[in-house]
């Protein structure tokens, strides 16, 4: 089943994305404004609205609306794991890239399923036209089209930590503001954005689309005093396909049988036939020749901003590896489109220049460009200024997401926008925000190291950044999550909520199921025929234990004993991983207590870290004082803490606890004595 809620009309879609930009925002408050329409914005949008919110998505333009602004492409190797955590939040993204991928496969397939990367190739118009229905069929969520000068900045509430309090934004050529009580800026590569290419440098987040305002960087900087960095990504050109030789190409074939990102998918619009390959080539001698004979002619290279360790240009890569072949890979842009995008290949050279090498890769060497490749230079905000709600420590009602945080990648920024829409919902609502813990999810951990570590290059996301990545699989996203997104968070609809209760259910009765099969291991031998089960093994096993043997399946086991496990073979593979895994996790659960214990340590916002009387150095002194996290275990993952340091923290906390307990049972003794003379005050006969 492919669950999709509106049919994809381009013409009426259209027709209702031009008929609401043309008409001016129908109230002048809301709960929520988010800012910026890409990955992080709609995530954020439509979580705020799930939540309850009125929300208000402001975009530079409609049309623009969930554009892939560089590879068309979605999930991969930690990533993978991000789409399905937002999907188990009710998010977007895995469900427009069930319905727009023409090329699914698991990456990492040869290792553990807790690695696994689901990933797919996107067709650009389908995806964007997904999300754009997804959005403007939202209820609660008004879009506009526009752009923000500025915030409005007022005083803080006295009651709540904070400097200053953003209560709403001021609209490019509109005189009067909109406000409300929690605005999200999702700017992306927007943010005092500058394009490259050769030695031209023009403003610009994107080829085709202006910068934010200026005011809005002035606001951050100088009325916020936040801090704020220069980051640097790019682009690769895009290739017309007609042009390439791709007898002279590996071709890349898609998994024969597509698994769907969304847990509410069971297959995917396009059929497994219907999917198209990616290509594999190449650099040569010839390519680095190029590089090195321009780097005169590129300013982008010759910036002092970090770009992207693990996604650099050809420019980034000759220079650091010389000498190498690099892999480029030629992936489809969508079912109808005429372009190639060649994956490894960012550049940002002049025009003329980039065609010159891509000619020297033998299978392009008659290509032809449609668009040249460009760099992107834009402001950052430092994320240790936010607290794991992803709200601006220093400022009531502001939160950020995406690349505004330093991250890169449309999961990373998509999974930011989720929770920063949950938690500025919540907040407009009077309602405490939310924490997902490292333990919980990737989401957590991405949160978790922005907040708590900041970063000095773009983030991007990987497995092994999780400590318990056995717990954390993409396979059990929705049973982590999705009751949590319901019963907590609010952002969960109920057929969701109760798809995952069933999983759930029919889960842990089938792992009791397989608790109850049980037989010698000579009878298992005699059952299964050539696995691999020891012949020493004498003791009987129950059918968990020969899961955890790599030839047997619980198709297998459901053979023999179909009256017990048959009921559950629609979970068979859930259940192969989840006795897989079962020892490493029942292990992973007594480290999650010892951590949840740290975290459950909270650390007061207000704390005067340069004064406070503990024997600290003055360095750490001032990383605790700059950083600023929330809970002792935020504390420990902050690098340059010393393990001395956080004993001496760990006392002060429990001595502060401590203190704070015996005040607060003496304010109840007081307490206790005034009732109690109050309600003999009250037996007092009048006096006549």
């Amino acid at each position: 089943m492919l669950v999709r809620k509106l049919p994809l009309v381009r013409q009426n879609l259209l027709w209702t994305v031009w008929s609401r930009a043309e008409s001016a925002p129908a109230r002048r408050r809301y709960d929520v404004i988010v800012v910026g329409g890409g990955h992080a914005g709609t995530e954020a949008a439509a979580a705020a609205a799930r939540v309850g919110a009125e929300t208000l998505l402001i975009t530079q333009k409609i049309a623009t609306i969930g554009v892939l602004s560089c590879n068309p492409s979605l999930g991969g190797v930690g990533k993978g794991h991000l789409v399905r955590e937002i999907d188990a939040l009710d998010g977007l993204c895995g469900r427009a890239g069930d319905w727009a991928g023409v090329h699914f496969s698991i990456l990492n397939r040869s290792k553990g399923p807790a690695v696994w990367g689901p990933r797919a190739q996107l067709d650009r118009d389908q995806y964007r036209q997904f999300i754009q229905s997804e959005l403007l069929s939202t209820p609660r969520l008004t879009v506009l089209e526009g752009s923000v000068e500025e915030l409005l900045v007022s005083q803080s509430n006295p009651n709540e930590p904070g400097h200053h309090r953003v209560t709403g934004i001021c609209l490019v050529n509109e005189t009067h503001p909109i406000l409300s009580s929690s605005v999200v800026l999702t700017t992306g590569t927007f943010l005092s954005g500058s394009l490259f290419m050769g030695q031209t440098t023009t403003p610009g987040g994107r080829i085709g689309d202006a910068p934010s305002c200026s005011g809005l960087s002035h606001t951050l900087k100088e009325t916020l005093g936040l801090r704020v960095g220069r980051l640097k990504t790019g682009t690769p050109p895009r290739i017309v396909k007609s042009s390439v030789d791709l007898s002279l190409v590996q071709v890349q074939s898609p998994d024969q049988q597509p698994t769907p990102f969304s847990f509410l998918n069971t297959q995917t619009r396009c059929k497994p036939e219907d999917q198209l390959p990616c290509y594999l080539t190449q650099t040569t001698p010839g390519v680095e020749r190029v590089v090195r004979e321009s780097l005169h002619l590129n300013c982008h290279v010759q910036q002092d901003s970090k770009g992207p360790r693990y996604c650099p240009s050809i420019e980034s890569r000759v220079l650091r590896f010389p000498g190498r072949q690099h892999q480029v890979w030629l992936e489809p842009e969508g079912l109808t489109s005429d372009l190639l995008y060649p994956q490894g290949l960012s550049m940002t050279m002049p025009p003329d220049l980039q065609l010159r090498l891509l000619r020297e890769i033998p299978a392009l060497h008659r290509a032809e460009i449609r668009t040249p490749g460009y760099g992107v230079h834009y402001d950052f905000v430092c994320p240790t200024q936010l607290n794991p709600s992803l709200q601006v420590k220093s400022t009531q009602g502001l939160f950020l997401a995406g690349q505004i945080n330093g991250t890169t990648g449309y999961e990373e920024a998509a999974a930011q926008g989720l929770w920063a829409g949950v938690n500025a919902a919540r907040a407009a609502l009077y309602m405490p925000p939310v924490v997902l813990s490292r333990t919980q999810s990737y989401i957590g951990v991405l949160i978790d190291d922005l907040v708590g570590r900041g970063v000095t290059e773009p983030y991007r996301m990987f497995t092994s950044r999780a400590e318990f990545r056995t717990s954390l699989r993409p396979d059990n996203a929705d049973i982590r999550l999705t009751p949590r997104g319901f019963e907590e968070v609010g952002c969960v609809t109920l057929q969701r909520y109760k798809e995952a209760v069933r999983t759930r259910d029919g889960l842990q009765e089938g792992l009791a199921a397989l608790k109850e099969v049980k037989m010698s291991s000579s009878r298992w031998r005699e059952k299964l025929g050539n696995i691999s089960l020891s012949e020493s093994k004498s003791s009987t096993m129950n059918g968990l234990d020969l899961l955890q043997y790599k030839d047997v399946s619980f198709e297998m086991l459901a053979a023999i004993f179909p009256e017990q496990l048959s009921p559950y073979l629609q979970f068979s593979q859930r259940l192969n991983i989840e006795a897989v895994y079962r020892p490493h996790c029942e292990k992973q659960s007594r480290e999650i207590g010892r951590i949840l214990e740290e975290e459950s340590l909270s650390l007061p916002s207000d704390l005067d870290y340069l004064s406070l009387p503990v024997s600290l150095s003055n360095e750490v002194r001032e990383l605790l004082d700059r950083v600023r996290p929330n809970t002792l275990g935020a504390a420990t993952r902050i690098p340059g803490m010393t393990p001395a340091a956080i004993i001496h923290l760990l006392y002060y906390v429990l001595r502060m606890k401590q203190r704070n307990k015996h005040t607060e049972h003496r304010n109840q003794l007081g307490q206790k004595e005034g009732s109690e003379i109050q309600l003999c005050a009250n037996h007092i006969p009048i006096s006549q």
